[in-house]
C-alpha cells in the first residue's frame, strides 16, 4: 500500500490496523518524512500505546532515532513535583525537537511519541532552552566559581555525591556533574582555570569511565530561577491571583530563590508567554512535523479536563496555594485540534474500515496444553502458509525458553538477531527477540509475526505479572 500523501491544513482518515501493523506502518511513515527532513510526531489517546510503538517502532526500523516526550505523571494541582528523572527526559526531548533541521544529528530526533493529555500542557517557550543551555570542551577556561554559579542559577543541586540528573559535586580540582537529558554523569578535571579533562563516571561505584570532548548543559527545571524571573513571578503572581501574597510559602520561597515542591503548577508566571508543544514542532515552517492522531484523542481530553476542573474546584480557597485557572495552565481541547491543524495530520482511528489491505490478522494459534501435539495449530499454519513465519519473544531470556518449549515437540526455529537478518535469510520459520505487543501477517512482505500473545493468550503485561509472582 502506497503511503498517503499528507498536506499541511488537511487531516488524512485511516482505520488503525490489526496487532502492532500500526508501528510498522508509522515506522515506514516516519522514514519517508525523514527522507523529506521533516519529523513525525505521534500523538497518542492512550500513554500505554505511547510506549509500545516506541519499543515497537525500533524492531521495525531500528535506524530511526525515537524520541518519547513524557508526562509529568502527577495530577493537576498536586503539592509535589514531576520526578528528576522525567524532567530530565522532557528536557531533552524539547531540546531535539528544538534543533531539528539545524543541530547535529545526535541532538535531534525522528520520531517523538506525545500522549495526548502531555500535549496540552503549556511549556517554557524555545528561547528558553536556547538562552539557558550552554557547553564546554577540553581546553576550554573555565572560571570554577563562576561556573558553580551558573550551575546553581541553571537549577542544578550542589550535593555531596552525585547520583541523579539534576546535580553536581565539587571536590578540589574535581567537578561531578550529571547535566538534564544525558544518560550519564560527567567528571570534569580542572588545571587552574582550564578544562583538563572531561570522563563519564558510574554514579554507583564512582568509577570514571571513558573520556569525551565535550559536555552539553540543559537547564535543571522547565522554569528559570534568576532574580529577573523570580520577580515577573511574583509581579503575575499578584495580578492573576486574588489573596494575600504574603500569606503563601510558596510566593515567599520563589522570593528566596526556594522552588518549592508543586510549583510546576504555577509555571505560566514565570513567563510573559508560553509555549505549547506544537511550538516545537516547527508550525509554520516548510519543515513543520507531520502529526499523527493515534487512535480516539477527543474522548480521552474530555476526561482529562473534567477531571481538571473538578480539581481546581477542591484546589480553591486555600491561600497557601491559591490555584491557577486550568485554562492557564492546558490547551483547551478545540485549541488543540486548532493547532494540529497547522501541520500535515494522519488519524489513525479504529472503526473507519475493516483493516489496511497490506496487514491481516493471524489464524488462531494458540497452544494447547495437555494434547499430544500443542503446537499442531502453528505446525498447520507453518505448512500450509504461503507466508515466512517469525516468532517474536518480548526478551531474550523469554526466546530461550520459548525455544525450550519448542524444541519439545520438535519445532528447532533459527534464531536471528533482527528482523533485515531474518528478510535477508531463505528461512521459512524464524525466532527473534521484540517487544511486540500483537502478531500480524504482512500481505505485501508475506511475512507473518508471531507472539506469545498469539501463542498463550496472553499480552505482555499478564505474561510479566504472571512472572513475578512466580
Amino acid at each position: 500500500m502506497d503511503l498517503p500523501k499528507l498536506q499541511p491544513g488537511k487531516r488524512y482518515t485511516l482505520p488503525r490496523p490489526t496487532g502492532s501493523s500500526d508501528a510498522l506502518l508509522l515506522a515506514r511513515l516516519a522514514e519517508r518524512e525523514q527522507a523529506a527532513g521533516r519529523l513525525l510526531a505521534i500523538v497518542c489517546a492512550d500513554a500505554t500505546d505511547a510506549q509500545r510503538l516506541i519499543d515497537e517502532i525500533a524492531f521495525f526500523k531500528p535506524e530511526l532515532r525515537c524520541a518519547m516526550f513524557p508526562d509529568w505523571e502527577t495530577l493537576p494541582y498536586d503539592t509535589f513535583s514531576p520526578h528528576q528523572d522525567l524532567i530530565s527526559e522532557r528536557l531533552a526531548t524539547l531540546w531535539r525537537l528544538y534543533n531539528h533541521g539545524k543541530g547535529r544529528p545526535e541532538d535531534t530526533t525522528d520520531i517523538v511519541l506525545i500522549p495526548a493529555t502531555t500535549a496540552l500542557y503549556r511549556l517554557a517557550p524555545p528561547a528558553f532552552l536556547a538562552a539557558h543551555t550552554f557547553s564546554f570542551k577540553v581546553s576550554q577556561k573555565l572560571d570554577e566559581a563562576q561556573f558553580r554559579s551558573q550551575l546553581t542559577l541553571a537549577g542544578y543541586n550542589h550535593v555531596t555525591q552525585v547520583v541523579s540528573p539534576g546535580e553536581y559535586a565539587v571536590r578540589g580540582g574535581l567537578i561531578d556533574l550529571f547535566p538534564m537529558g544525558s544518560p550519564v554523569p560527567f567528571r570534569v578535571d580542572l588545571f587552574d582555570n582550564e578544562v583538563d579533562s572531561i570522563r563519564t563516571f558510574d554514579p554507583d561505584s564512582q568509577r570514571s569511565l571513558y573520556p569525551v570532548p565535550e559536555v552539553r548543559l540543559l537547564p535543571g527545571r522547565e522554569f528559570p530561577m534568576d532574580e529577573d524571573s523570580r520577580k515577573l513571578f511574583r509581579q503575575r503572581w499578584r495580578e492573576l491571583l486574588e489573596g494575600d501574597p504574603t500569606k503563601s510559602r510558596l510566593y515567599k520561597d520563589i522570593g528566596n530563590g526556594v522552588a518549592t515542591a508543586g510549583i510546576e503548577y504555577y509555571l505560566p508566571l514565570f513567563f510573559e508567554q508560553t509555549a505549547t508543544v506544537f511550538d516545537y514542532l516547527g508550525a509554520g515552517t516548510e519543515q513543520a512535523a507531520t502529526v499523527v492522531l493515534h487512535g480516539e484523542l477527543e474522548p480521552a481530553l474530555q476526561r482529562f479536563w473534567q477531571d481538571t476542573k473538578e480539581r481546581y474546584r477542591l484546589a480553591q480557597g486555600e491561600p497557601e496555594r491559591p490555584p491557577l485557572p486550568p485554562e492557564s495552565l492546558f490547551l483547551g481541547i478545540e485549541q488543540f485540534f486548532g493547532l494540529a491543524n497547522a501541520h500535515a495530520q494522519l488519524a489513525l482511528r479504529p472503526g473507519y474500515a475493516e483493516g489496511v489491505a497490506e496487514f491481516d490478522t493471524l489464524p488462531e494459534l494458540t497452544v494447547v496444553r495437555g494434547a499430544d501435539d500443542p503446537l499442531a495449530k502453528l505446525k498447520d499454519h507453518v505448512r500450509n502458509t504461503q507466508h515466512r513465519v517469525l516468532l517474536l519473544a518480548e526478551s531474550d531470556g523469554r526466546r530461550e525458553s520459548l525455544l525450550d518449549f519448542l524444541r519439545a515437540s520438535s519445532v528447532i526455529p533459527p534464531a536471528f538477531d533482527s528482523l533485515a537478518e531474518f528478510q535477508a535469510s531463505e528461512e521459512k520459520l524464524g525466532i527473534a527477540t521484540a517487544a511486540l505487543n500483537t502478531g500480524f501477517a504482512w500481505t505485501e512482505e508475506g511475512l507473518d509475526f508471531v507472539t506469545e500473545t498469539e501463542l498463550f493468550a496472553a499480552g505482555p503485561s499478564t505474561r510479566r505479572r504472571k512472572k513475578q509472582e512466580q
